[in-house]
């Protein structure tokens, strides 16, 4: 797959798995996660080159593939990621609440979401 797809892989399983926590009758099997973290995985593996790739998403229209993408990036768009972050743990539901997590991690050093 190409940067591109890769990146389109991610936003498009991050909102699926987001769409389908809110479905009555949802399938408990988090196959999107899967998705996006392989996604993620692949990214990794081509470099600063492939993180680059990601950071298109730090400007997505939806804050849930706004703020998985900067979980994804805090080491490496440490600014930019928190900046995401931090607007949407100002929210409500279940956007902010991963993202407060997510920054809490990150600030107790407990984040390891791309290792180095």
């Amino acid at each position: 797959m190409t940067l591109e797809e890769l990146v389109r892989e991610f936003a498009e399983n991050v909102a699926t798995q987001t769409d389908a926590i809110f479905q009555a009758g949802a399938d408990p099997e988090d196959k999107h996660g899967d998705r996006y973290v392989a996604a993620f995985e692949e990214l990794r593996a081509r470099g600063d080159e492939g993180r680059a790739a990601l950071c298109v998403l730090l400007k997505h229209p939806r804050v849930d593939v706004r703020t998985t993408a900067a979980a994804f990036l805090l080491r490496y768009r440490t600014a930019e990621a928190r900046a995401v972050l931090e607007k949407a743990a100002k929210g409500e539901g279940l956007v902010a609440f991963g993202a407060q997590q997510t920054l809490k991690g990150w600030e107790e050093g407990t984040w390891e979401l791309d290792p180095e």
